[in-house]
């Protein structure tokens, strides 16, 4: 700071701008039911539609709610989660968004009511039925949107017969990974319906494709309650996170024999640690602290097919590391991150770093390990509780979707610093009642940084979010 400009502070008026300025930082950090640990975009503005909440200067626009007719006919499917953006041209992206929706969601699939308009899709491509011979209602969709027009131009289905399909992940080569995140097995199931084949399976869906795909399951990346992927475009080793609401899930890899053909097959492992040491952080002792690192492991795994549903206690047994609900995924410069919904001593959740081996997959990795941090735990639920999807923005920061019980606030959006300090980005107004299904998911930016995209989950909202993005404070 110049001589002049301490001046300039040191003077009556100056006093009164820094007044006015300290004012301005104290409103952004303390909210209406949030904290910042840094001043970000500034304080979140009340939206007057009361749909989401956002600071000054950012706007949104809706780009498709649940039940809005789709180009091929069907309607735009409820349950709207996991998504990934792809380029297409200088204007136009495409968005491929998953619906988790089981059998028991019939009616509010994108065949509408009654299943009645299955009738305008290729029904052999898509991947099972129940017992009544309708396609079951779980898969994807995929959306064509204008970023400079702000304008949504066309939408269809793109993947159908699946269940519970919550998150996934991008490829280098265009598509989309798309997850169950449930384990059922063919015949009577314990929720009262009846499946034709097993599920608990990861999806490819081209984002160019028009039309639905031909709906085939990747068995080599294992059958379990998948949550999300990330693939690593210097190896094509691709990490997946697993979602058990009893907070013992693994965290896996899978070393592919084709690095752009997953279909091909490949072998899965777990991730583990020489002292077999507890990532969850529960008993409060904190054994491991913010910003350590630990030395990786990775165990083979068989019968990833997982006919018994036990694949994670396998693991475990041969030296696997309990993760607590791991969640979103996103590969970045030379390492990824990975949120854990409920980890922590206070199970307000954890963001976790990985960095690859320079030898990732390769025998000589025993002598230089890839390495996993402790990279954001949070203590305040003001700060942040239950992160789940993320992605990395063009400035580096993440940006993280929380996904509470409306009942223990609001959900919402969370950026966090390179540093791994937090700040609240935007508040999805949850206008559905105190015990809906209302969470943010599927957040993912257009590849010229311009637009974020993110969803609300039930009823079901797809937002494109513009502003200011190089107003950053920190």
């Amino acid at each position: 700071m110049s001589l002049s400009r301490r001046r300039l502070i040191g003077s009556a008026a100056g006093a009164a701008f820094l007044g006015l300025s300290r004012l301005a930082q104290a409103d952004a950090l303390e909210g209406d039911g949030y904290r910042n640990e840094v001043y970000g975009y500034g304080p979140l503005k009340p939206d007057p539609a009361r749909l989401f909440e956002l600071p000054e200067g950012f706007a949104y626009t809706v780009v498709q709610r649940a039940g809005d007719p789709m180009s091929d006919g069907l309607v735009a499917p409820r349950n709207m989660d996991g998504m990934g953006c792809f380029r297409l041209d200088r204007n136009r992206v495409a968005l491929v968004r998953n619906h988790e929706l089981s059998p028991r969601h019939m009616d509010i699939g994108a065949f509408g009511e009654g299943h009645s308009l299955a009738g305008k899709v290729e029904a052999g491509l898509a991947y099972d039925r129940n017992q009544d011979g309708k396609i079951l209602p779980g898969g994807t969709t995929t959306l064509i949107y204008d970023v400079s027009r702000r304008r949504l131009e066309s939408s269809w289905l793109s993947l159908a017969g699946t269940s519970t399909n919550c998150a996934g992940g991008i490829t280098p080569w265009g598509s989309w990974l798309t997850c169950e995140e449930i384990v059922r097995s063919a015949g009577p199931n314990p929720d009262g319906h009846t499946i034709g084949k097993s599920h608990g399976w990861v999806f490819e869906v081209p984002a160019r494709h028009k039309g639905l795909v031909r709906a085939e399951p990747i068995t080599g990346m294992g059958r379990f309650k998948h949550e999300a992927v990330a693939i690593d475009p210097r190896t094509g080793v691709a990490y997946l996170t697993e979602d058990e609401t009893d907070g013992r899930g693994l965290f896996y890899r899978f070393l592919p024999n084709d690095r752009r053909a997953p279909l091909k097959g490949g072998r899965l492992q777990a991730l583990g640690f020489k002292d077999r040491a507890d990532t969850r952080n529960w008993r409060g002792d904190a054994p491991w602290a913010v910003g350590d690192w630990r030395d990786a492991v990775w165990i083979d795994l068989d019968g990833v097919d997982n006919p018994d549903d036990d694949l994670r206690h396998r693991g475990h047994a041969k030296g696997a590391a309990w993760f607590a609900r791991g969640e979103g995924i996103v590969f970045g410069e030379g390492e990824l991150y990975f949120t854990c919904t409920s980890g922590g001593p206070k199970t307000l959740g954890q963001v976790l770093r990985y960095r690859p081996s320079r030898f990732e997959g390769d025998p000589r990795e025993a002598d230089e390990p890839g390495r996993l941090q402790l990279f954001v735990e949070p203590t305040d639920p003001r700060v942040m509780k239950m992160c789940d999807n993320l992605v990395l923005s063009p400035a580096g920061h993440l940006v993280v979707c929380e996904d509470k019980l409306p009942m223990d606030g609001a959900d919402y959006l969370r950026g966090i610093t390179p540093d791994g300090k937090i700040y609240a980005l935007g508040r999805l107004v949850n206008t559905a009642g105190p015990l809906s299904a209302t969470e943010l998911a599927g957040v993912c930016f257009s590849p010229d940084g311009s637009t974020l995209f993110v969803n609300s989950y039930s009823p079901g909202l797809t937002f494109a979010i513009t502003g200011p993005w190089d107003r950053f404070r920190a």
